[in-house]
C-alpha cells in the first residue's frame, strides 16, 4: 500500500496540499502523476479538525484515507496501514503530500526493487543524487510496527522512518540517481517553491504524463527556474 501523508496546518504554508495547480489541487495533481499505482494510495490525515477539505478530496476522487493523529505521523502510518489489513512482510511505502512532481516510474521502481528482492527497507531519497521532492520510500509492516512500538522520542514519532535504524536491523537498498542533480528543489514548502511548481506545470501545459527525463530537460534548458526557489533551505529534521 502506499501511504501519502496530508495535513492542512503545515506552519511554512498552511493549506498547501491543497492549493492549485491549474485546475487541480496538489494533492490531486500528485495521485494523477502515480498513474496506475493510483488504486494502492491511501491518504493518511489528521484528525484535529482540520482536514475536512483533504477528506473531501478524497471522497470525490474516490480514494481511501485514514484519519490519525497530527503529530505522532509514526502512528498515524502504522494504524492506517493496520486498519488497511497490513500483514508483517507486506510492503508499506511512504510519499509525502508535498511532492507534486513525484514520478511513477521512479515510484514504480523502487516498489519492483523491494518486491524482488529480501530487503526490509528501499528508498530514493535526499542522498540518492536525485532532487527534493521524487522521494519515496518502502518498507515492510513488521519494522513499521516494531518501530511504533519502541519509539519514545516525539523526533522518531513525527518522523516515520527516523527511529527505524534505531530500533531495527535493516537490509537497505538506496536507488541512485547517478547524476547530482539535489541541488534542483521540487517539493512544496514555502511560497517560492510553489511558484516553481505552478512555472513547471504551465510550461507543461498542465499535463500530469510527462517524464522524469522531460522534466529534468526543462529544468536544465530553462535556468531561471533553478533560480525562483534555490534560497530555500531545507528544515532540519
Amino acid at each position: 500500500m502506499i501511504i501519502i501523508q496530508a495535513r492542512m496546518t503545515s506552519t511554512r504554508l498552511p493549506g498547501k496540499v491543497l492549493l492549485p495547480i491549474g485546475d487541480k489541487s496538489s494533492l490531486e495533481v500528485m495521485i494523477d502523476r502515480l498513474g496506475t499505482l493510483r488504486d494502492n494510495v491511501i491518504i493518511a490525515t489528521t484528525d484535529d479538525g482540520s482536514e475536512t477539505p483533504i477528506i473531501d478530496l478524497c471522497k470525490q476522487l474516490g480514494v481511501k484515507y485514514f484519519q490519525g493523529d497530527t503529530d505522532n505521523v509514526l502512528g498515524r502510518y502504522y494504524l492506517c496501514a493496520k486498519f488497511f489489513g497490513a500483514e508483517a512482510d507486506d510492503g508499506i511505502m511512504r510519499l509525502t503530500s508535498d511532492c507534486p512532481l513525484i514520478d511513477m516510474e521512479l515510484t514504480s521502481q523502487v516498489i519492483n526493487t523491494f518486491n524482488n528482492n529480501n530487503y526490509d527497507m528501499v528508498s530514493l531519497g535526499p542522498h540518492s543524487g536525485f532532487p527534493r521532492g521524487l522521494d519515496a520510500c518502502i518498507f515492510n509492516f513488521k519494522v513499521l510496527e516494531n518501530t511504533y512500538k519502541k519509539a519514545t522520542l516525539l523526533n522518531d514519532k513525527e518522523h516515520v522512518t527516523l527511529g527505524m535504524a534505531k530500533f531495527n536491523h535493516l537490509n537497505c537498498y538506496n536507488i541512485s540517481a547517478l547524476d547530482d542533480l539535489s541541488h534542483y528543489r521540487l517539493t512544496v514548502d514555502e511560497q517560492d517553491d510553489y511558484q516553481l511548481i505552478t512555472e513547471i506545470y504551465r510550461l507543461f501545459s498542465y499535463q500530469t504524463d510527462f517524464t522524469y527525463n522531460e522534466l529534468i530537460t526543462l529544468i536544465q534548458n530553462k535556468p531561471y527556474l533553478y533560480e525562483i526557489n534555490k534560497h530555500i533551505e531545507q528544515k532540519n529534521v
